[in-house]
């Protein structure tokens, strides 16, 4: 019988995926110890997950859940970036909401007296995204808080950092001075 080379690859390719699968096979399972062994790492970020109905009470009460994480570093510095995610301008569900941005600025009131800056840079205009999500209010609503919205864009401070690309390149990459603050206790809120 002959075979073209195309048989002949698909025969041998067929071959070589199928013989680890058969040897797998017989094997028999390991066995698992009694009891999972868990080994805490240092430097390991903590979280917390809280359900409820209140997006603002929810916020505040995952934070509280993790103050003892967040408290000591905290103290250490002079004012709190809050870096929302606003993808779209225009459409909310694509943005952090105000009232996660509230249940942040909530959970900081009692814990934190100095500067809170919000601090974006939207692919589109970013002042437009807070003007549209309500980021503007908050200011207003928190008069004790010294609150400040921020486009990085328009602010233009960067530093260069070196990140490694998929292909294990060392890349420069601009990010914004802000995020990068020694001083600056950043939190994230995608939410």
């Amino acid at each position: 019988m002959l075979f073209s080379r195309r048989r002949f690859l698909q025969a041998t390719g067929t071959g070589l995926l199928l013989s680890p699968a058969a040897r797998l096979s017989s094997q028999t399972p390991p066995t698992l110890p009694v009891a999972p062994m868990v080994k805490e790492f240092p430097g390991i970020s903590q979280v917390s997950i809280v359900q409820g109905d209140d997006r603002r009470k929810n916020v505040c009460a995952a934070l509280a859940a993790i103050d003892d994480q967040i408290l000591p570093k905290l103290r250490q510095k002079k004012y709190v970036v809050i870096k929302p995610n606003i993808v779209n301008t225009v459409n909310q569900l694509a943005s952090t909401h105000a009232d996660a941005l509230r249940g942040i600025v909530e959970y900081l009131a009692p814990r934190f007296r100095g500067p809170i800056v919000i601090a974006e840079s939207s692919a589109g205009d970013t002042l437009q995204g807070y003007e549209n999500f309500h980021y503007t209010r908050l200011p207003g609503e928190y008069r004790d808080q010294k609150i400040s919205l921020v486009d990085l864009n328009r602010e233009g401070r960067s530093e260069v950092i070196p990140l490694i690309d998929f292909d294990l390149h060392v890349t420069p990459v601009r990010l914004a001075a802000r995020l990068v603050d020694p001083d600056a206790f950043v939190l994230c809120s995608p939410s």
